[in-house]
């Protein structure tokens, strides 16, 4: 049994086993739980509440990742996305005015077509023709997101003044000590080589904040979860075929579409998953596995679902295969009764750990040809507006845009394939209806 499995996932190939692919999935998820309650709590604020969407980002989590660790054998988590569910509840519901039922209605059609044009290669297309400068970009700038997170959740890094908009933390702060301390352990397991180095890393200083009552142990270590009949097919998709709600789809189809293809070639970058034409072989199957994933997720009452970036904390810890996600996905299922323990690992201690993983999706950096300025400007715009507006989508977007661009200035525009200048259209449009 083992050994078939094994060679289902192609161990022998990726020169992975069980115990490293079981560490990078839990790291991966451990890394990725606060989304058990942070996503709820911010579509709260469009009026879904929170206790059956706390259940339907968990078992839309789980179909997602499991979806992807067995059908496209991806060490990729897939979940209900950050930067959408908040495009719904502070624009599209707070802003607009649209009921949080017709958003999700505009997921589902975005869904539907996402997984029409998967099943007919389209989006695979797109994808093989993004060129190896932006793939690496994609890579880097993920890392510097997720530093940046990183940085914040411990309290290392605070907002600041209009002047100075960030700021130094308070080091005296015992969370803060602790997230230091966890930095420091990880690079010191990491550097002897230690397996698992993050997810030690994460518990060992989970322990010590709940030893210290930095962090409060949970009132219940167990619970049954709600029902999520308040929400289950309450999508609205009549009312989202209208032509003033067309500004609402075109924009979330854009960031679904950019942000997974973005961010699934950061991590197969990260991962040494690319062939030797730098592309993600199969890369129709998470892509068709994202698709479904925001399907099935609209009809039970959640929003768009992607890949991860927090996926690169499994890879980083040895995730390779498909079986990684297979844990991820379990775990998440475990979460529908162990949400009030997972929900207490304290986020300075996941944030220590995705600090260290901005570092290693650093590495690609140096494959980067910096003479060629047709190719690192729109790299370097692609790094730095993922980072500094803290948005993939507005990154990756004008990388599409000013690639091109960039081709043309020099004279070089042959080198711009047909479906490069689909993805700058597609861009331009995403700035021109984004809604500020």
């Amino acid at each position: 049994m083992a050994n078939s499995i094994a060679r289902y996932f192609r161990f022998d190939s990726l020169q992975t086993g069980f115990r490293r692919e079981t560490i990078g999935g839990a790291t991966t998820f451990v890394t990725m739980a606060y989304i058990i309650i942070v996503h709820p709590k911010i579509l709260e604020a469009a009026g879904i509440p929170f206790g059956p969407s706390m259940v339907v980002t968990i078992i839309t989590a789980f179909l997602g990742t499991l979806a992807m660790g067995v059908y496209a054998r991806r060490p990729f988590a897939i979940a209900p996305y950050m930067v959408e569910n908040a495009f719904v509840a502070y624009t599209v519901v707070g802003v607009l005015g649209y009921s949080w039922q017709t958003a999700l209605g505009a997921i589902f059609i975005g869904g539907v077509l996402f997984t029409l044009i998967a099943i007919l290669g389209i989006r695979g297309w797109l994808a093989r023709s993004i060129p190896a400068s932006l793939n690496i970009a994609f890579a880097v700038g993920i890392g510097l997101f997720l530093t940046f997170i990183g940085l914040n959740t411990t309290g290392i890094v605070v907002l600041g003044t209009e002047g100075a908009p960030l700021h130094v933390g308070n080091l005296h702060q015992p969370a803060v000590l602790l997230s230091v301390f966890c930095f420091l352990l990880t690079c010191f397991l990491m550097i002897r080589k230690i397996s698992g180095a993050l997810l030690i890393g994460i518990l060992i200083t989970t322990f010590l904040a709940f030893v210290f009552k930095v962090t409060a142990l949970p009132d219940q270590w167990l619970s049954l979860p709600p029902s999520i009949e308040p929400i289950f097919l309450k999508l609205d998709i009549a009312g989202a075929l209208t032509w003033g709600f067309f500004p609402v789809i075109l924009t979330v189809l854009i960031m679904d579409f950019l942000d997974t293809t973005g961010t699934l070639m950061g991590l197969a970058v990260k991962s040494d998953l690319l062939d030797e034409k730098g592309h993600l072989p199969e890369i129709e199957k998470p892509m068709l596995c994202d698709s479904v994933a925001t399907i099935i997720g609209s009809l039970l009452g959640t929003t768009t679902t992607g890949t991860f970036i927090e996926s690169a904390a499994g890879i980083e810890a040895g995730g390779r295969s498909g079986f990684a996600s297979v844990v991820t996905a379990f775990l998440f299922l475990l979460a529908l009764f162990f949400a009030p323990f997972l929900t207490a690992i304290p986020a300075f201690a996941t944030g220590a750990a995705l600090i260290l993983v901005g570092l290693m999706m650093m590495s690609p950096i140096t494959k980067l040809n910096f003479s060629d300025l047709t190719e690192s400007i729109p790299a370097f715009l692609v790094i730095i507006l993922m980072s500094f507006t803290f948005n993939l989508g507005i990154g990756i977007t004008a990388g599409f845009v000013a690639y091109p661009l960039m081709k043309l200035f020099s004279g070089r525009v042959r080198e711009v394939g047909p479906g490069l200048w689909i993805l700058g259209g597609l861009s331009a449009l995403f700035f021109i209806f984004y809604p500020y």
